[in-house]
């Protein structure tokens, strides 16, 4: 039979009344003690006193909470392996909407940000470098990374950022939009590979792929194929030292399962994807023994505590953010973009045609609401797939595409063959050569230029705004509504990414307490955002 003890105040007493142990709930950095009421058997909770005999006291004391600090919530691996003070991560958003800025504000907050590096010229991707190095030196300790994201249609500029994150020491990248392993990530995670002095595998520089299938899931899971690291040895980019490591880590040390975000998403709900992931990574480690554990970390429909704390409860190693960021200041959407996400709903989304991978018929989640980007490049790729050629678009569709377009179908061609004599001739070569792809590249322009107008806040052009946007934006914008973060120009990324993990904190805290018999009300697994200190 187990030691029989009592609890005794020594200022406050034990809460047993709704309103009373909803404000004990509050304070997350203390331990709490589940407490029973001897008279009525009533369970509640109490906040330091002493622990005294049974007879001593007429409250016996069940048990004790431990504290939740939001440092806590995550894998404390993933916060020793890069640095991090907190488990909190913002996705690299293309185009430079995830900005020098903002991950420079994570960084310095303890966190990690990424730069979207997507979708930006050779010479825009090393300036965001330039900017983020120059505001971090001399704090080689704080976590940043950059965004690699599968290019295959521009596969030599793929190759040439990933050996330009090589030679500026970007410590982690996000590896985004894969489908398919390609030369340009594998060398990038495999560069620098070496051994301490126990002998264990250690990386100059760390994967954190974005996944949002299995199967892809798998491919970043295990070690590099061989007939890849072969090629890359081949070629002088990996020496036969970091080929023979290779083969003892995975590609990436961390997985990101992305379920209904914004841009490039499957759609699929955050339970049953993390889950089948984590079971994936059970299996694997089992069959291939690593020299390394395989974190696992959650994104998409993260706009509120509720959902943080979901994530963490299902064993995310760490959480990251995506839309949520866009609506902030350190964003590189425009003021007007930044307002229209401000204003979604959870249903104020859609899917539409991507321009990256266009001619694949792939789509991604933009903001409905307040533009017409959407219906209007689905109708661009109902026209792409049913016709062989520009020409016959413009036979039968000529006045309504040249009204998306919002100019004549000739400049816009013009403009292509501009951007792309300076980008990659060979685009323009086999243009000459394909006539759908033509046709693509031209359909392209729209999609590429919504992003663009977006970014910049063209305000002729608000009706063609792509603005990404998932579920989590209307549950964000629910949640700060009539709180200080409900005003676009309060939106720090640092103060909403506080305010998530103490939210998911306090959210935790009060799961724990009902776990242990306490009658929690329903009152207490809400939170309001507020100012809060790193």
């Amino acid at each position: 039979m187990g030691l029989s003890l009592g609890w005794r105040p020594t200022s406050a007493p034990a809460a047993f009344a709704p309103n009373d142990i909803a404000d004990l709930i509050g304070y997350v950095r203390h331990p709490l003690h589940v407490v029973r009421e001897k008279a009525t058997g009533m369970l509640g909770l109490a906040l330091g006193g002493e622990v005294v005999g049974a007879g001593e006291s007429d409250v016996a004391l069940v048990g004790t909470l431990p504290p939740i600090y939001p440092e806590w919530l995550g894998d404390r691996e993933f916060c020793e392996a890069h640095g991090v003070r907190f488990p909190y991560v913002t996705g690299a958003m293309a185009n430079g909407i995830a900005t020098p800025a903002l991950v420079i504000a994570m960084a310095e907050a303890g966190m990690m940000g990424f730069f979207g590096a997507g979708g930006l010229s050779y010479e825009a991707v090393e300036r965001g470098l330039d900017e983020i190095q120059t505001a971090l030196a001399g704090r080689p300790g704080l976590a940043w990374g950059a965004n690699l994201i599968h290019s295959p249609n521009e596969v030599s500029l793929e190759t040439r950022v990933a050996e330009l994150f090589i030679a500026r020491g970007v410590p982690v990248v996000e590896a985004s939009a894969f489908m398919k392993l390609t030369p340009a990530v594998v060398h990038y995670a495999l560069a620098g590979l070496d051994t301490d002095a126990a002998g264990n595998v250690v990386r100059r520089h760390h994967v954190m792929a974005k996944v949002s299938r299995p199967e892809v899931a798998r491919m970043f899971m295990e070690p590099a194929p061989a007939a890849l690291v072969a090629g890359l040895v081949a070629a002088g980019k990996l020496t036969e030292r970091e080929a023979e490591l290779s083969r003892y880590v995975p590609v990436a040390e961390d997985i990101t399962v992305e379920s209904d975000s914004g841009g490039h998403t499957d759609n699929r709900p955050l339970p049953a994807l993390f889950s089948e992931i984590v079971m994936l990574r059970d299996t694997l480690a089992q069959q291939h023994p690593l020299n390394c554990r395989v974190r696992v970390g959650a994104a998409g429909g993260l706009g509120a505590p509720q959902a943080v704390a979901g994530a963490f409860a299902m064993g995310a190693a760490y959480v990251l953010t995506g839309t949520v960021n866009q609506a902030c200041v350190e964003s590189g959407l425009s003021e007007a973009g930044r307002a229209m996400l401000a204003k979604a709903g959870i249903a104020d989304v859609m899917m539409a045609p991507a321009s990256d991978m266009f001619e694949m018929g792939v789509n991604l989640q933009v903001l409905k609401r307040g533009t017409m980007f959407a219906p209007r490049g689905k109708k661009l790729y109902e026209w792409y797939a049913g016709n062989p050629d520009l020409a016959s678009v413009v036979a039968k569709h000529g006045p309504e595409l040249e009204k998306i377009l919002g100019t004549t179908v000739a400049e816009v061609w013009a403009d292509t063959q501009r951007y792309w004599q300076q980008r990659d001739p060979a685009v323009l070569e086999l243009a000459s050569r394909d006539p759908k792809y033509q046709m693509a590249l031209v359909f392209r322009w729209y999609l590429g230029q919504s992003s663009r107008w977006a970014i910049s806040g063209v305000p002729e052009r608000v009706l063609d705004y792509q603005v990404w946007c998932g579920p989590a934006m209307g549950a964000f914008n629910s949640w700060v509504a009539d709180s200080y973060l409900e005003p676009c120009e309060n939106r720090q990324a640092v103060q909403v990414a506080l305010n998530l993990l103490e939210g998911a904190a306090h959210i935790s805290r009060a799961g724990a307490a009902r776990s242990a018999g306490v009658p929690v009300p329903a009152k207490a697994f809400a939170y309001s955002p507020r100012p809060l200190a790193v």
